[in-house]
């Protein structure tokens, strides 16, 4: 069995064309798996094709429905694993419980620990994903981690956009690394906006940090939720006088309110990535978002992964 061969590309339910065009990267088909529900919720799968020996990427977003992807996520890796893989990668472009990543008040889990054990104990070998909600996840793992940063992908948007005088700007001072990486690689200058969280729901824009006026601004994040911060920010942001105000952000979460948000923000334009499928919400925001695919970037990652090369080269790209 030559070394293409060995690998084999699986994929939950959470984001099919994202397997789709991830293969269509790597030049292979999706191989055959069926993943359904027994009549009282519990997920059943099947591995359709032989894996014995063979190299498998299983790629599943945790978006939502949380506990169901991550369910399925965890039985096929022991479906994979009892029908002896060689090998096993978890492909997760969305890792969720990345929010719950420490103790902040007493007789709280440390969630993302618990998941990363899950997954670990399932029979997954490494784990391949993108921007990690918090950086230190990738210690949670006692088995490789490969973590890859989209930025790449919506540097290269913008650059292509070429809008002058611009200033990237952080919706808060957590994100203050995250929007220096990308301003260096824009040659863009640096503002954020200061927030407070007054309920474990609602957080309030306070002052800027920064010159933004008769400027362009792009607000850059991980993940948007409600997106209720981020519409906040914009006009702030606008009364500070700044020229326009976009938003870039990785992961497209979108939970209750946040296509009304977002919808009725001031924003000019939301920027984000297919690492979590959008279906309806696209068409309700319309004209403004633009969703950038990270396959290729994924599948460059597979493919260095398999033949044992550096996937630090990803780093770079533009």
């Amino acid at each position: 069995m030559s070394l293409e061969d060995r690998l084999l590309v699986f994929s939950g339910t959470s984001n099919p064309p994202l397997t789709d065009a991830i293969c269509r990267y790597l030049g292979t088909k999706q191989a055959d798996a069926s993943v359904a529900r027994f009549p009282d919720g519990e997920i059943s799968v099947k591995i359709q094709a032989d894996v014995r020996g063979a190299d498998v990427y299983v790629i599943q977003s945790t978006c939502t429905p949380v506990n169901d992807n991550l369910m399925e996520l965890l039985t096929l890796i022991d479906a994979l694993r009892r029908a002896s893989a060689n090998t096993i990668t978890a492909v997760i472009p969305y890792f969720g419980y990345a929010r719950q990543d420490r103790k902040d008040e007493g007789r709280v889990p440390i969630s993302a620990k618990l998941v990363a054990n899950l997954i670990t104990q399932a029979g997954a070998n490494r784990v391949l994903t993108i921007d990690l909600h918090a950086a230190q996840i990738q210690g949670f793992f006692d088995i490789p981690l490969d973590h890859i940063y989209a930025s790449p992908v919506l540097v290269r948007h913008f650059k292509r956009l070429g809008l002058d005088d611009l200033v990237i700007c952080s919706p808060d001072v957590g994100g203050m690394k995250m929007a220096w990486g990308y301003a260096k690689r824009l040659g863009a200058r640096l503002a954020v906006v200061e927030k407070r969280r007054v309920s474990p729901t609602k957080v309030e824009a306070g002052f800027v940090i920064g010159d933004v006026a008769g400027r362009n601004v792009v607000l850059v994040d991980d993940i948007v939720a409600t997106g209720g911060s981020v519409a906040e920010a914009a006009t702030v942001l606008l009364q500070k006088q700044a020229a326009s105000v976009s938003f870039c952000v990785t992961h497209p979460v979108m939970c209750g309110k946040a296509v009304e948000n977002l919808g009725g923000s001031e924003l000019t334009r939301i920027v984000t990535t297919d690492t979590i499928p959008l279906g309806e919400k696209a068409e309700a925001l319309g004209e403004r978002l633009t969703v950038l695919s990270v396959a290729d970037l994924l599948g460059e990652a597979i493919h260095r992964i398999h033949s044992n090369r550096s996937v630090s080269y990803l780093f770079n790209l533009e």
